[in-house]
């Protein structure tokens, strides 16, 4: 479902976790989760090693996460969720539509290439979102396509985008356009050029959004 301009800060639960959404408890077991993640990868690691990291029991974790996966997504969403705030960042402070375009797509390429490189048993957590389909992804590619569309209609409202094709049409294809950069496999195969695709595919979008 494509977001309305009322939806871009809103954030889907996670409907894998249990109890109250906040709780210092939930907190401590994510943070462990996230280091131990980045030590020993996410597929090797059990909620009985987390809850021995942590001081708890697995009966204890279990009353907050319905499984194991369900603290992956947790996780995933959080280090997702670094990238969509920096997006909502460039939106805001970029007055430009048509920079605001380019910079989303720099930004997108940047971020997933330093996660390879810098975060790898990160970087492998969310390929494994992506193999595997998480509940997650749909509330990342909700907020993406809440970023886009509040871009398209600012740069329609000041003549900067052509207003004939339907705004939710453009945001789901320019959303189609923007997986190379977030989609992890896919990133990976491009490495080489990554920054300099995403230039091209953000210099071909905005020819195609031109009044």
């Amino acid at each position: 479902m494509v977001a309305t301009v009322n939806e871009f800060d809103q954030t889907a639960t996670n409907p894998g976790q249990r109890g109250p959404a906040e709780h210092q408890r939930r907190e401590q077991i994510l943070r462990a989760a996230g280091e131990h993640f980045r030590h020993y990868g996410y597929r090797k690691t059990t909620v009985a090693d987390l809850a021995k990291a942590i001081g708890l029991s697995p009966a204890y974790i279990y009353k907050f996460f319905v499984s194991k996966q369900a603290i992956g997504e947790a996780v995933c969403a959080l280090c997702l969720g670094e990238r969509t705030g920096a997006l909502r960042k460039i939106v805001e402070e970029t007055a430009s539509p048509v920079e605001s375009i380019r910079k989303i797509y720099k930004s997108l390429a940047l971020s997933g290439a330093r996660l390879f490189f810098e975060d790898r048993k990160m970087h492998d957590i969310v390929t494994a979102s992506f193999e595997e389909r998480w509940g997650n992804l749909e509330a990342y590619n909700h907020d993406l396509i809440g970023i886009i569309r509040r871009v398209l209609i600012r740069g329609r409202e000041l003549g900067e985008f052509e207003r004939k094709t339907s705004l939710e049409e453009a945001c789901r294809a320019i959303q189609h356009t923007m997986q190379s950069f977030f989609h992890p496999i896919l990133l990976e195969q491009n490495l080489d050029h990554l920054e300099e695709d995403a230039t091209a595919v953000a210099n071909l979008v905005l020819r195609s959004l031109a009044p």
